[in-house]
Protein backbone atom coordinates (compact mmCIF):
# COMPACT_ATOMS: atom_id res chain seq x y z
CA UNK A 1 0.00 0.00 0.00
CA UNK A 2 1.25 3.76 -1.00
CA UNK A 3 0.38 6.69 0.52
CA UNK A 4 -0.79 9.62 -2.32
CA UNK A 5 -1.74 13.02 -1.50
CA UNK A 6 -4.08 14.20 -3.91
CA UNK A 7 -4.32 17.77 -4.84
CA UNK A 8 -7.37 19.52 -5.93
CA UNK A 9 -7.40 22.81 -7.41
CA UNK A 10 -10.70 24.59 -8.79
CA UNK A 11 -12.21 23.15 -12.22
CA UNK A 12 -15.38 21.26 -13.09
CA UNK A 13 -13.01 18.44 -13.77
CA UNK A 14 -12.85 18.33 -9.65
CA UNK A 15 -15.85 15.61 -9.92
CA UNK A 16 -13.26 13.12 -11.49
CA UNK A 17 -10.94 13.16 -8.83
CA UNK A 18 -13.78 11.86 -6.75
CA UNK A 19 -13.31 8.38 -8.83
CA UNK A 20 -9.77 9.01 -8.70
CA UNK A 21 -9.92 8.87 -4.56
CA UNK A 22 -12.62 5.22 -5.19
CA UNK A 23 -10.16 3.52 -7.82
CA UNK A 24 -7.05 4.24 -5.38
CA UNK A 25 -8.56 2.86 -1.85
CA UNK A 26 -9.76 0.26 -3.77
CA UNK A 27 -6.31 -0.85 -5.51
CA UNK A 28 -5.33 -0.34 -1.72
CA UNK A 29 -3.55 2.84 -1.26
CA UNK A 30 -3.94 5.14 1.69
CA UNK A 31 -4.75 8.93 0.74
CA UNK A 32 -5.35 12.29 2.01
CA UNK A 33 -6.71 15.09 -0.22
CA UNK A 34 -6.26 19.00 -0.46
CA UNK A 35 -8.40 21.31 -1.73
CA UNK A 36 -8.04 24.69 -2.57
CA UNK A 37 -10.80 27.03 -1.54
CA UNK A 38 -12.38 27.66 -5.46
CA UNK A 39 -12.45 23.59 -6.06
CA UNK A 40 -15.27 23.45 -2.80
CA UNK A 41 -17.38 25.53 -5.86
CA UNK A 42 -17.42 22.55 -8.14
CA UNK A 43 -17.18 19.37 -5.30
CA UNK A 44 -17.06 19.40 -1.41
CA UNK A 45 -15.00 18.25 1.28
CA UNK A 46 -17.31 15.87 2.49
CA UNK A 47 -17.69 13.94 -0.75
CA UNK A 48 -13.83 13.18 -0.58
CA UNK A 49 -13.35 12.71 2.72
CA UNK A 50 -16.06 9.71 3.30
CA UNK A 51 -14.24 7.81 -0.04
CA UNK A 52 -10.63 8.70 1.24
CA UNK A 53 -11.81 7.92 4.72
CA UNK A 54 -9.47 10.92 6.06
CA UNK A 55 -9.97 14.59 6.90
CA UNK A 56 -9.58 16.97 4.03
CA UNK A 57 -7.67 20.46 4.55
CA UNK A 58 -8.78 23.65 2.50
CA UNK A 59 -6.63 26.25 4.31
CA UNK A 60 -2.88 26.34 5.70
CA UNK A 61 -3.94 27.48 9.59
CA UNK A 62 -6.60 24.56 9.79
CA UNK A 63 -6.16 21.74 12.19
CA UNK A 64 -5.53 18.66 10.60
CA UNK A 65 -7.67 16.00 13.13
CA UNK A 66 -4.82 12.72 12.09
CA UNK A 67 -2.13 15.58 12.81
CA UNK A 68 -0.94 14.95 9.08
CA UNK A 69 -0.94 10.88 9.22
CA UNK A 70 -2.89 8.66 6.46
CA UNK A 71 -5.04 6.51 7.04
CA UNK A 72 -3.20 3.69 8.75
CA UNK A 73 -0.15 5.26 9.98
CA UNK A 74 -0.29 6.41 13.63
CA UNK A 75 -0.57 9.86 14.23
CA UNK A 76 2.23 12.10 16.02
CA UNK A 77 1.78 12.93 19.46
CA UNK A 78 2.15 16.87 18.51
CA UNK A 79 0.42 19.17 16.01
CA UNK A 80 2.54 19.13 12.91
CA UNK A 81 3.05 22.34 10.34
CA UNK A 82 0.09 20.41 8.37
CA UNK A 83 1.88 21.20 4.99
CA UNK A 84 5.21 19.76 6.13
CA UNK A 85 3.20 16.43 8.06
CA UNK A 86 1.91 15.58 4.84
CA UNK A 87 4.52 16.17 2.34
CA UNK A 88 6.77 13.63 4.84
CA UNK A 89 4.39 11.03 4.65
CA UNK A 90 3.48 11.35 0.83
CA UNK A 91 4.97 8.68 -1.21
CA UNK A 92 3.66 10.50 -4.40
CA UNK A 93 1.57 14.14 -4.54
CA UNK A 94 -0.50 14.44 -7.29
CA UNK A 95 -2.72 17.28 -8.18
CA UNK A 96 -5.81 16.98 -10.53
CA UNK A 97 -7.08 18.62 -11.76
CA UNK A 98 -4.26 21.41 -12.01
CA UNK A 99 -6.12 24.64 -13.47
CA UNK A 100 -4.11 27.17 -15.25
CA UNK A 101 -4.02 29.60 -12.61
CA UNK A 102 -2.59 26.62 -10.59
CA UNK A 103 -0.21 25.15 -12.71
CA UNK A 104 1.38 29.74 -12.95
CA UNK A 105 1.89 29.64 -9.35
CA UNK A 106 3.87 26.18 -9.51
CA UNK A 107 6.18 27.15 -12.19
CA UNK A 108 6.98 30.73 -10.46
CA UNK A 109 7.27 28.81 -7.19
CA UNK A 110 4.14 30.55 -5.09
CA UNK A 111 3.09 29.11 -1.84
CA UNK A 112 -0.33 31.08 -1.30
CA UNK A 113 -2.27 27.92 -0.14
CA UNK A 114 -2.68 24.65 0.82
CA UNK A 115 -1.82 22.98 -2.26
CA UNK A 116 0.90 25.25 -3.61
CA UNK A 117 2.25 25.17 -0.09
CA UNK A 118 2.28 21.38 -0.33
CA UNK A 119 4.00 21.31 -3.79
CA UNK A 120 6.98 23.54 -2.63
CA UNK A 121 7.59 21.55 0.47
CA UNK A 122 7.27 18.14 -1.70
CA UNK A 123 10.65 15.86 -1.64
CA UNK A 124 8.48 12.96 -3.66
CA UNK A 125 7.68 12.69 -7.43
CA UNK A 126 4.65 14.89 -8.26
CA UNK A 127 2.17 14.32 -11.13
CA UNK A 128 0.27 17.36 -12.49
CA UNK A 129 -3.26 16.54 -13.98
CA UNK A 130 -4.02 19.85 -16.18
CA UNK A 131 -7.77 20.63 -17.28
CA UNK A 132 -8.77 23.81 -18.32
CA UNK A 133 -10.41 25.23 -21.65
CA UNK A 134 -8.64 24.57 -24.68
CA UNK A 135 -7.82 28.29 -25.41
CA UNK A 136 -6.21 28.61 -21.81
CA UNK A 137 -4.03 24.91 -22.60
CA UNK A 138 -2.90 26.41 -26.15
CA UNK A 139 -2.02 29.61 -24.31
CA UNK A 140 2.15 30.50 -24.61
CA UNK A 141 2.32 31.16 -20.94
CA UNK A 142 0.62 27.90 -19.87
CA UNK A 143 2.88 26.02 -22.30
CA UNK A 144 5.84 27.58 -20.97
CA UNK A 145 4.78 27.14 -17.30
CA UNK A 146 4.24 23.31 -18.22
CA UNK A 147 7.75 23.34 -19.64
CA UNK A 148 9.36 25.14 -16.73
CA UNK A 149 7.81 21.98 -14.73
CA UNK A 150 8.86 19.52 -16.48
CA UNK A 151 12.02 20.87 -16.72
CA UNK A 152 12.03 20.66 -12.73
CA UNK A 153 10.74 16.46 -12.89
CA UNK A 154 6.91 16.88 -12.53
CA UNK A 155 5.32 14.05 -14.32
CA UNK A 156 2.27 15.81 -16.77
CA UNK A 157 -0.35 13.63 -17.51
CA UNK A 158 -1.32 14.86 -20.85
CA UNK A 159 -4.97 16.17 -21.05
CA UNK A 160 -7.14 14.56 -24.11
CA UNK A 161 -8.96 16.19 -26.89
CA UNK A 162 -13.00 16.25 -26.82
CA UNK A 163 -16.19 17.86 -25.40
CA UNK A 164 -15.22 21.03 -23.17
CA UNK A 165 -16.77 22.23 -20.06
CA UNK A 166 -18.18 25.43 -22.13
CA UNK A 167 -21.44 24.38 -24.42
CA UNK A 168 -20.68 23.25 -27.47
CA UNK A 169 -16.92 23.48 -27.55
CA UNK A 170 -14.73 20.98 -28.66
CA UNK A 171 -10.59 20.56 -28.25
CA UNK A 172 -7.23 19.95 -25.97
CA UNK A 173 -8.08 20.44 -22.10
CA UNK A 174 -10.18 17.56 -20.87
CA UNK A 175 -8.29 16.15 -17.49
CA UNK A 176 -7.12 12.42 -18.06
CA UNK A 177 -9.47 9.73 -16.61
CA UNK A 178 -9.13 8.78 -13.00
CA UNK A 179 -7.69 5.15 -13.98
CA UNK A 180 -4.88 6.66 -16.13
CA UNK A 181 -3.45 9.45 -13.06
CA UNK A 182 -4.17 5.86 -10.94
CA UNK A 183 -1.44 4.06 -13.86
CA UNK A 184 0.48 7.58 -13.93
CA UNK A 185 1.16 7.37 -9.84
CA UNK A 186 2.02 3.88 -9.91
CA UNK A 187 4.44 4.60 -12.70
CA UNK A 188 5.84 7.13 -10.74
CA UNK A 189 6.05 5.09 -7.59
CA UNK A 190 8.11 2.37 -9.62
CA UNK A 191 4.86 0.47 -8.90
CA UNK A 192 2.95 -0.07 -6.51
CA UNK A 193 4.75 -0.85 -3.38
CA UNK A 194 7.96 0.22 -4.93
CA UNK A 195 10.69 2.99 -3.72
CA UNK A 196 9.14 5.94 -4.60
CA UNK A 197 11.96 8.56 -3.71
CA UNK A 198 14.25 7.16 -5.78
CA UNK A 199 12.37 8.43 -8.88
CA UNK A 200 11.85 11.67 -7.45
CA UNK A 201 14.59 13.71 -9.43
CA UNK A 202 13.86 11.72 -12.77
CA UNK A 203 12.73 14.51 -15.63
CA UNK A 204 11.41 11.79 -17.92
CA UNK A 205 7.79 13.07 -18.64
CA UNK A 206 4.98 10.93 -18.08
CA UNK A 207 2.28 10.09 -20.88
CA UNK A 208 -1.43 10.40 -20.48
CA UNK A 209 -1.46 7.12 -19.97
CA UNK A 210 1.74 6.11 -18.17
CA UNK A 211 3.34 2.65 -19.09
CA UNK A 212 5.89 0.47 -16.88
CA UNK A 213 9.14 -0.78 -18.01
CA UNK A 214 12.14 1.29 -18.89
CA UNK A 215 11.95 5.30 -18.68
CA UNK A 216 13.22 6.64 -22.17
CA UNK A 217 16.81 6.57 -22.38
CA UNK A 218 19.07 9.91 -22.15
CA UNK A 219 22.04 9.15 -24.17
CA UNK A 220 21.29 6.82 -28.13
CA UNK A 221 21.63 7.40 -31.45
CA UNK A 222 18.59 9.63 -31.26
CA UNK A 223 19.65 11.55 -28.23
CA UNK A 224 18.95 15.36 -28.44
CA UNK A 225 16.05 14.47 -31.24
CA UNK A 226 12.58 14.92 -30.92
CA UNK A 227 10.56 12.61 -32.80
CA UNK A 228 6.51 12.16 -33.23
CA UNK A 229 4.79 9.66 -33.64
CA UNK A 230 1.40 9.51 -34.85
CA UNK A 231 -0.93 6.12 -33.79
CA UNK A 232 -4.32 4.64 -33.92
CA UNK A 233 -7.05 5.36 -36.04
CA UNK A 234 -9.39 8.00 -36.27
CA UNK A 235 -12.97 8.60 -35.75
CA UNK A 236 -15.71 10.81 -37.58
CA UNK A 237 -19.27 11.76 -36.46
CA UNK A 238 -22.54 10.33 -37.53
CA UNK A 239 -24.11 12.08 -34.78
CA UNK A 240 -23.75 12.37 -31.16
CA UNK A 241 -22.99 8.25 -30.37
CA UNK A 242 -22.21 7.29 -34.13
CA UNK A 243 -19.17 7.20 -35.92
CA UNK A 244 -17.11 6.52 -38.91
CA UNK A 245 -13.97 4.54 -37.91
CA UNK A 246 -11.57 1.90 -38.74
CA UNK A 247 -9.85 -1.11 -36.89
CA UNK A 248 -6.31 0.16 -36.15
CA UNK A 249 -5.35 -0.27 -32.68
CA UNK A 250 -2.43 1.86 -32.36
CA UNK A 251 0.18 -0.77 -31.43
CA UNK A 252 2.62 0.01 -34.47
CA UNK A 253 2.72 3.27 -33.41
CA UNK A 254 3.31 2.82 -29.70
CA UNK A 255 6.25 0.39 -30.68
CA UNK A 256 7.75 2.90 -32.55
CA UNK A 257 7.12 5.35 -29.95
CA UNK A 258 9.21 3.03 -27.58
CA UNK A 259 12.27 2.20 -29.99
CA UNK A 260 12.56 5.99 -30.33
CA UNK A 261 12.62 6.78 -26.57
CA UNK A 262 14.73 3.40 -26.01
CA UNK A 263 17.26 5.31 -28.24
CA UNK A 264 17.41 8.54 -26.43
CA UNK A 265 14.65 10.84 -28.48
CA UNK A 266 12.51 12.87 -26.91
CA UNK A 267 9.28 11.98 -27.99
CA UNK A 268 5.47 12.70 -28.65
CA UNK A 269 2.80 10.37 -29.29
CA UNK A 270 -0.23 11.35 -30.86
CA UNK A 271 -2.93 8.87 -29.89
CA UNK A 272 -6.40 8.38 -31.68
CA UNK A 273 -8.95 6.37 -30.23
CA UNK A 274 -5.60 4.14 -28.72
CA UNK A 275 -7.01 1.85 -25.59
CA UNK A 276 -3.14 0.58 -25.10
CA UNK A 277 -1.06 1.88 -22.35
CA UNK A 278 1.45 3.69 -23.76
CA UNK A 279 5.32 3.42 -23.53
CA UNK A 280 6.90 5.27 -20.06
CA UNK A 281 9.15 8.11 -20.61
CA UNK A 282 6.48 9.58 -23.79
CA UNK A 283 4.34 12.52 -23.58
CA UNK A 284 0.93 11.21 -24.75
CA UNK A 285 -1.30 13.57 -26.43
CA UNK A 286 -5.19 12.03 -27.37
CA UNK A 287 -7.19 12.92 -30.13
CA UNK A 288 -10.38 11.31 -31.49
CA UNK A 289 -11.07 12.76 -35.71
CA UNK A 290 -8.69 14.00 -37.96
CA UNK A 291 -9.56 17.36 -37.75
CA UNK A 292 -8.05 16.90 -33.78
CA UNK A 293 -5.24 14.71 -35.20
CA UNK A 294 -4.27 17.65 -38.07
CA UNK A 295 -4.33 20.75 -35.26
CA UNK A 296 -2.36 18.53 -32.97
CA UNK A 297 0.27 17.80 -35.53
CA UNK A 298 0.29 21.24 -36.34
CA UNK A 299 1.21 22.30 -32.86
CA UNK A 300 4.19 19.34 -32.84
CA UNK A 301 5.56 19.31 -35.78
CA UNK A 302 7.77 22.87 -36.53
CA UNK A 303 9.77 21.20 -33.13
CA UNK A 304 9.99 17.66 -34.29
CA UNK A 305 13.09 16.35 -35.96
CA UNK A 306 11.15 13.00 -36.89
CA UNK A 307 7.70 12.49 -37.58
CA UNK A 308 6.44 8.87 -38.35
CA UNK A 309 2.98 9.09 -39.16
CA UNK A 310 1.64 5.25 -38.25
CA UNK A 311 -1.80 6.41 -37.40
CA UNK A 312 -5.02 5.57 -39.76
CA UNK A 313 -6.29 8.66 -40.59
CA UNK A 314 -9.86 8.88 -42.26
CA UNK A 315 -9.81 9.79 -45.81
CA UNK A 316 -13.46 10.90 -45.61
CA UNK A 317 -15.66 12.42 -42.99
CA UNK A 318 -19.55 13.21 -42.99
CA UNK A 319 -20.30 16.49 -44.38
CA UNK A 320 -22.21 17.24 -41.44
CA UNK A 321 -22.51 15.28 -38.23
CA UNK A 322 -25.85 15.27 -36.45
CA UNK A 323 -25.79 17.54 -33.41
CA UNK A 324 -28.36 14.96 -31.55
CA UNK A 325 -28.71 10.73 -32.14
CA UNK A 326 -30.23 10.06 -35.49
CA UNK A 327 -33.75 7.96 -34.83
CA UNK A 328 -34.28 4.86 -36.12
CA UNK A 329 -37.89 5.33 -35.90
CA UNK A 330 -39.96 5.08 -39.49
CA UNK A 331 -36.54 4.77 -41.40
CA UNK A 332 -36.05 2.72 -44.60
CA UNK A 333 -32.63 3.98 -44.83
CA UNK A 334 -30.05 6.64 -44.11
CA UNK A 335 -27.71 8.28 -46.76
CA UNK A 336 -24.42 9.90 -45.51
CA UNK A 337 -22.65 12.26 -47.39
CA UNK A 338 -19.27 12.39 -47.40
CA UNK A 339 -16.47 15.15 -47.78
CA UNK A 340 -12.76 14.48 -47.86
CA UNK A 341 -10.33 14.94 -45.13
CA UNK A 342 -7.30 17.16 -45.20
CA UNK A 343 -4.52 15.35 -46.21
CA UNK A 344 -2.03 15.91 -43.01
CA UNK A 345 0.97 14.15 -44.14
CA UNK A 346 1.06 16.42 -47.81
CA UNK A 347 -0.10 19.69 -45.83
CA UNK A 348 2.78 18.71 -43.10
CA UNK A 349 5.65 17.96 -45.98
CA UNK A 350 4.88 21.46 -47.95
CA UNK A 351 5.90 23.13 -44.58
CA UNK A 352 8.79 20.96 -43.18
CA UNK A 353 11.87 22.78 -42.80
CA UNK A 354 15.39 21.70 -43.59
CA UNK A 355 16.81 18.57 -41.74
CA UNK A 356 12.98 17.04 -41.04
CA UNK A 357 12.90 13.40 -41.43
CA UNK A 358 9.26 12.43 -42.94
CA UNK A 359 7.85 8.79 -42.85
CA UNK A 360 4.51 7.80 -43.67
CA UNK A 361 2.35 4.57 -43.96
CA UNK A 362 0.05 3.19 -46.60
CA UNK A 363 -1.70 0.28 -45.55
CA UNK A 364 -2.30 -1.12 -49.20
CA UNK A 365 -4.73 -4.27 -50.45
CA UNK A 366 -3.15 -7.23 -52.01
CA UNK A 367 -0.52 -7.51 -55.05
CA UNK A 368 -0.86 -3.83 -56.57
CA UNK A 369 -0.24 -2.03 -53.27
CA UNK A 370 3.43 -1.35 -53.75
CA UNK A 371 3.28 0.06 -56.86
CA UNK A 372 0.06 2.43 -55.51
CA UNK A 373 2.71 3.27 -52.28
CA UNK A 374 5.73 4.09 -54.59
CA UNK A 375 3.45 7.01 -56.09
CA UNK A 376 3.03 8.28 -52.76
CA UNK A 377 6.24 8.50 -51.83
CA UNK A 378 6.92 10.85 -54.62
CA UNK A 379 3.82 12.41 -54.46
CA UNK A 380 3.72 13.52 -50.51
CA UNK A 381 7.61 14.09 -50.98
CA UNK A 382 8.43 11.65 -47.90
CA UNK A 383 11.69 10.19 -46.96
CA UNK A 384 10.39 6.74 -46.56
CA UNK A 385 6.89 5.07 -46.70
CA UNK A 386 6.23 1.91 -44.94
CA UNK A 387 3.77 -0.15 -46.74
CA UNK A 388 1.75 -3.06 -45.37
CA UNK A 389 -0.70 -5.46 -46.88
CA UNK A 390 -4.11 -5.31 -45.39
CA UNK A 391 -5.39 -8.01 -47.51
CA UNK A 392 -3.86 -10.44 -45.20
CA UNK A 393 -5.14 -11.27 -41.73
CA UNK A 394 -2.15 -12.45 -39.53
CA UNK A 395 -0.75 -8.81 -39.99
CA UNK A 396 -1.79 -5.16 -40.08
CA UNK A 397 -4.31 -3.99 -38.28
CA UNK A 398 -5.43 -5.00 -34.25
CA UNK A 399 -2.69 -8.16 -34.18
CA UNK A 400 0.75 -8.56 -32.64
CA UNK A 401 2.61 -8.95 -35.56
CA UNK A 402 3.99 -7.28 -38.68
CA UNK A 403 5.60 -7.85 -42.07
CA UNK A 404 6.54 -4.54 -44.00
CA UNK A 405 8.44 -2.81 -47.15
CA UNK A 406 10.27 0.34 -46.41
CA UNK A 407 10.42 2.62 -49.35
CA UNK A 408 13.33 5.20 -50.12
CA UNK A 409 14.19 7.43 -52.24
CA UNK A 410 17.48 7.17 -53.71
CA UNK A 411 19.54 10.10 -54.94
CA UNK A 412 19.46 8.73 -58.55
CA UNK A 413 15.45 8.96 -58.12
CA UNK A 414 15.14 5.24 -57.90
CA UNK A 415 12.88 3.65 -55.20
CA UNK A 416 14.86 1.26 -52.99
CA UNK A 417 12.43 -1.42 -50.96
CA UNK A 418 13.47 -2.44 -47.62
CA UNK A 419 11.42 -6.13 -46.70
CA UNK A 420 11.15 -6.56 -43.28
CA UNK A 421 10.01 -10.02 -42.79
CA UNK A 422 6.87 -10.81 -40.12
CA UNK A 423 8.08 -10.15 -36.39
CA UNK A 424 6.25 -8.94 -33.73
CA UNK A 425 5.71 -5.21 -34.19
CA UNK A 426 8.29 -4.25 -31.43
CA UNK A 427 10.95 -5.99 -33.99
CA UNK A 428 9.85 -4.53 -37.28
CA UNK A 429 9.40 -1.28 -35.26
CA UNK A 430 13.26 -1.61 -34.52
CA UNK A 431 13.71 -2.00 -38.39
CA UNK A 432 11.95 1.32 -39.15
CA UNK A 433 14.02 3.21 -36.62
CA UNK A 434 16.67 1.87 -38.44
CA UNK A 435 15.96 3.23 -41.70
CA UNK A 436 15.46 6.63 -40.60
CA UNK A 437 18.88 6.61 -39.04
CA UNK A 438 20.53 5.65 -41.69
CA UNK A 439 18.65 8.41 -43.59
CA UNK A 440 19.75 11.16 -41.10
CA UNK A 441 23.12 9.64 -41.72
CA UNK A 442 23.80 8.30 -37.88
CA UNK A 443 23.64 4.67 -38.84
Amino acid sequence: MSRILLGVSGGIAAYKALEFVRLATGAGHALRVVQTPTSRRFVGTASFAALSGAPVLVGEFQRDPARGAFPGQRPPAHDPIAHLELMANAEVFLIAPASANTIAKLAAGLADNLLTSCALAADCPTVLAPAMNSRMYEHPATRENLRTLRGRGVRIVEPTGGRLASAGEQGIGRMAEPAVLLQACEAALGGAGGAPHDAAGEGATTGANAGGGDAGATSGPLAGRRVLVTAGGTREAIDSVRYIGNSSSGRMGLALAQAAARRGAEVVLLCANVALQAPAGVRRVDVVSAGEMLAACEREFPSCDVLLMAAAVADFAPAQASEGKIKKSGRQGLSLSLSPTRDILTELSARRRDGQTLVGFAAEHGADGLAAAEGKLSGKHLDALVVNDISREDIGFDVQDNEVTILTAARDGAIERLEVPRAAKESVAESILDAVERLRGSG
